[in-house]
């Protein structure tokens, strides 16, 4: 795999992980969902921490009980494994599919305004994280909060263009 320019708009929809066994597989932390839809990604990159891209190619995915493993093309054993590192595995974002309505992603969401009902600001959107029972938004204002992303209950409006989120959430909590 050589280097490359990459997807002028990356977006991350995995992250690798350790070896799984001695034949190339890889244990994969994927954000995507459900997650077999990586495997439709045509134009994929590995992305290192230091921001080098290079293409990749996903040759077969495996859903496990406790992840997800993938086969990349060109690597054939664990020790080509263990020289990847945690790279990232990104596509373009025009590789996406548009959001349905009511549904954003979460890139999308970061960096958005938090405001209460009242019109007080909350902070802005730091990070999502995924739950059990909902996903939640990460907010960093005057100090952490922790709110549940749960439309018509507690998220009222989200307005991309203007990268505000209304919400119904005791600003005390």
């Amino acid at each position: 795999m050589t280097a490359s320019a990459g997807p002028a708009d990356p977006v991350v929809i995995a992250q690798l992980g350790r070896p799984y066994g001695i034949k190339g597989w890889v244990w994969l932390q994927v954000f995507t969902r459900p997650v077999e839809n990586i495997k439709r990604y045509r134009d994929v990159y590995l992305r290192d921490d230091r921001g080098q891209v290079r293409p990749a190619r996903i040759e077969k995915l495996a859903v496990h009980p406790k992840g997800v493993t993938v086969k990349l093309d060109g690597v054939e054993d664990r020790t080509a494994v263990e020289q990847l590192g945690r790279v990232e595995l990104v596509v373009g974002r025009e590789a996406l599919p548009p959001a349905g309505p009511e549904e954003y992603y979460w890139r999308d969401l970061i960096g958005c305004e938090v405001v209460h009902v009242s019109g007080q600001s909350l902070g802005q959107v730091r990070e999502m994280m995924e739950t059990g029972a909902n996903d939640v938004l990460v907010v960093d204002g005057d100090r952490e909060r922790l709110i549940p992303f749960l439309p018509d209950e507690v998220i009222l409006a989200v307005d991309l263009d203007a990268r505000r989120i209304e919400v119904d959430w005791d600003p005390e909590f």
